[in-house]
């Protein structure tokens, strides 16, 4: 976009003779950059024009959340839960993340350090290395975790899918970050826990299948509906759940699953398919995580399967160019958590991961959640900026800033959970 200024004879002869000249050409100039960034309604990426246009978001008609392929309509959890979620659950596994195997051999965990005293004395450190065997071959993660030591019975506890440096949940906490603020949940009462995505799947198309399945699920790599990186990820976590539950330290009923960006995409994975997580946080999941697919607002189908196509199965590349065809779309991934509270977030600075078209997920569950009679208070409108909704079993905020998960973040994952602990 390209913006021309004429200036008056006056106004040009003070701008060059002005002692203060250079400053005010400074901030004219910084006015109109700014103008030009909010005005900006496209973007070019990976040869694709990327929309940022409300506008010119094309029709789309959503699958219907609560009306089975044959057509029947779902009138009560009795024909959700025997009928219409494990169709749901199926067509994400064949057309999106993949179907998770079903067994493995045998699981171990290890505590390998320990430190009754942490964070001078509020917390006790575990470190766990979980090891999963299958077929002769095995595999091991490393798993941190911090409990309250002010605590007179188990811990409620938060899991962070770890898509950022390891050095984000440093066990040691010489180094801290805003990403994982351990101390904050500690101090609120909460156990706090992390796994680093990378041990168990790189997140690099030439290297993702050097872990989990290239040492326990290898046949996964050759099918088209087999599971790739991100259902690798949601793979592990329920192995942290497994852990969780031999803990006397964790209340196991009372688990968060938490994740930003992929991280996010992979924690509404996992709780779809694992209903033991109680609860579940997506920071910033955008595409194929909280955001409708049939909005072409931000990032798409087609761009992602470009850049990221190692994260899904190979059947999701079908509808890159063709997302109408796709029987599914994201609010029926929020569906499949309930009647589990879920809670999404977004960010004013981040529409590549379409805010509008995350909190529409949200909006277009709700259905489900009214089959358990579960309160569910969400505006007809985007809510304003930090404005975070609470009281409710489906949660969101749109906050001020970037991409990324930080201390404001966190603080309202924590009043929501006290509410709906």
């Amino acid at each position: 976009m390209m913006y021309r200024i004429k200036l008056s004879p006056h106004l040009g002869r003070f701008l060059i003779n002005n002692p203060v000249r250079k400053t005010l050409i400074f901030l004219l100039a910084l006015i109109l950059f700014s103008g030009s960034l909010y005005a900006q309604k496209t973007d070019k990426f990976m040869g694709e024009i990327v929309n940022y246009d409300e506008s010119t978001v094309p029709a789309y008609t959503l699958p219907e959340i609560l009306l089975t392929t044959k057509g029947e309509r779902v009138k009560n959890t009795s024909i959700w839960e025997k009928k219409r979620r494990p169709e749901l659950l199926a067509l994400f596994e064949e057309h999106v993340y993949g179907k998770t195997p079903g067994s493995f051999d045998s699981l171990k965990f290890m505590v390998t350090n320990e430190k009754a005293d942490a964070m001078q004395g509020k917390a006790h450190l575990k470190e766990i290395k979980i090891t999963a065997w299958n077929k002769g071959n095995s595999i091991s993660f490393p798993v941190i975790l911090f409990i309250p030591n002010k605590q007179n019975k188990p811990a409620p506890v938060f899991l962070l899918i770890n898509n950022r440096s390891s050095r984000n949940t440093d066990p040691t906490r010489v180094e801290k970050s805003t990403f994982w603020p351990a101390e904050v949940l500690i101090d609120s009462g909460y156990a706090i826990a992390a796994f680093h995505h990378g041990d168990v799947a790189p997140d690099r198309k030439d290297s993702y299948q050097n872990g989990v399945l290239a040492h326990l699920f290898p046949a996964e790599l050759e099918k088209d509906n087999g599971m790739k990186a991100i259902g690798v990820w949601a793979w592990a976590a329920s192995r942290v759940m497994d852990y969780f539950k031999t803990d006397k330290e964790i209340d196991f009923n009372k688990v968060a699953l938490v994740g930003h960006s992929r991280g996010g995409k992979t924690a509404l994975w996992a709780a779809a398919q694992d209903q033991r997580f109680a609860m579940v946080f997506s920071s910033c999941s955008g595409s194929t995580g909280a955001s409708l697919a049939r909005r072409k607002y931000g990032e798409t189908i087609s761009l992602i399967n470009k850049q990221f196509g190692y994260w899904f199965n190979n059947n999701y590349k079908k509808y890159s160019n063709d997302v109408n065809s796709l029987p599914v779309d994201q609010h029926m991934l929020i569906g499949l958590i309930a009647p589990r509270p879920v809670y999404t977030t977004n960010a004013t600075e981040d529409r590549w991961a379409d805010p509008y078209g995350s909190f529409l997920s949200l909006v277009n569950a709700k259905p489900v959640y009214d089959l358990y009679g579960k309160k569910v208070i969400l505006p007809k409108d985007m809510p304003a900026v930090n404005s975070p909704i609470i009281n409710s079993a489906i949660g969101y905020h749109f906050r001020e800033g970037k991409h990324d998960l930080n201390v404001y973040d966190w603080t309202n994952f924590i009043r929501f959970a006290k509410l709906h602990f």
